[in-house]
């Protein structure tokens, strides 16, 4: 088995810590939810969690889809808890969060993929929370129009939905889904008053021909904002990393993204989904202004 390629320098990241990141902590454990931070082992964890915010995921903690770059549990989900929309509104109103991220794993185990609670999570919310805007990354539905039209209706601020990588990757690392009909999720979203949004994971093996044409996909299907950072290995299972790419290289693909037209561009290595998410819910009055 080939060696894991030594993690530059560039990719140090903050070790978690403090007590910032412990109330989070006892905050998601006390309520029984369940954080795409700590499911995902995102890099970025110490930093937001640090600074009093999580990355929250519904719908449990496994996901029936088994992607190969995705340290999320796979098998099969226990049945959907129908008290988890008061408890994450508990949670946020306690940790004082004005605008939350919320994703899920995937539910192809369920008629509406989750559809329906993730609309019903959203309207709780609102509701509970007056003022509370909100981040929604949610999975394709099979790109079922009418299941993503039930989120959009629930009126989060922003859905996003991560392509992950160039089209000829799509089969090799993701389980299921694909790399047209993601972008139909994303079409749709901006056909919509909603700000559109998706990520794209570099360090696969894909060439800057195909990033950058895969930016022209997302802009041709009215993306909004897109994110970019470097992938990391969770587990020797999972597909390894081809290349670390430079700080340098992630600056020449912002300001490509930029140039194409995207409104909000983050792109640097440890940039995931979830990223500076509170600067995205407020570009929707630019996006309402161009006409």
């Amino acid at each position: 088995m080939e060696a894991r390629k030594r993690i530059p320098p560039w990719m140090r990241m903050r070790m978690p810590g403090g007590d910032h990141y412990m109330y989070v902590k006892e905050q998601v454990a006390k309520h029984n939810l369940h954080t795409i931070c700590a499911s995902g082992n995102c890099p970025n964890i110490g930093e937001c969690w640090g600074a009093g915010t999580a990355t929250f995921m519904i719908l449990g903690e496994t996901c029936t889809r088994s992607c190969k770059f995705c340290a999320v549990k796979t098998g099969k989900p226990m049945p959907v808890d129908d008290r988890e929309p008061f408890r994450l509104a508990e949670t946020i109103k306690s940790m004082g969060i004005k605008h939350a991220v919320i994703t899920s794993v995937d539910r192809d185990d369920l008629p509406d993929k989750g559809a329906g609670v993730w609309s019903r999570t959203i309207r709780i919310l609102k509701q509970e929370i007056p003022g509370l805007t909100m981040e929604t990354l949610i999975p394709d539905f099979d790109a079922i129009p009418e299941l993503v039209e039930w989120v959009i209706k629930a009126g989060p601020e922003v859905i996003s939905h991560n392509l992950e990588t160039v089209e000829r990757l799509t089969p090799e690392i993701r389980s299921r889904a694909r790399y047209r009909r993601s972008l139909e999720v994303i079409r749709q979203v901006s056909q919509s008053d909603v700000v559109s949004k998706s990520g794209i994971m570099l360090g696969l093996g894909e060439t800057e021909e195909e990033i950058l044409r895969t930016m022209d996909d997302l802009r041709e299907a009215g993306c909004d904002v897109i994110t970019i950072g470097q992938y990391l290995q969770p587990t020797l299972k999972h597909m390894a990393v081809v290349e670390y790419i430079h700080p340098d290289k992630f600056e020449f693909y912002r300001e490509a993204a930029l140039s194409k037209g995207f409104i909000s561009v983050e792109s640097s290595p440890l940039v995931r989904s979830s990223y500076h998410a509170e600067n995205h819910a407020a570009i929707r009055p630019k996006i309402g202004n161009e006409s």
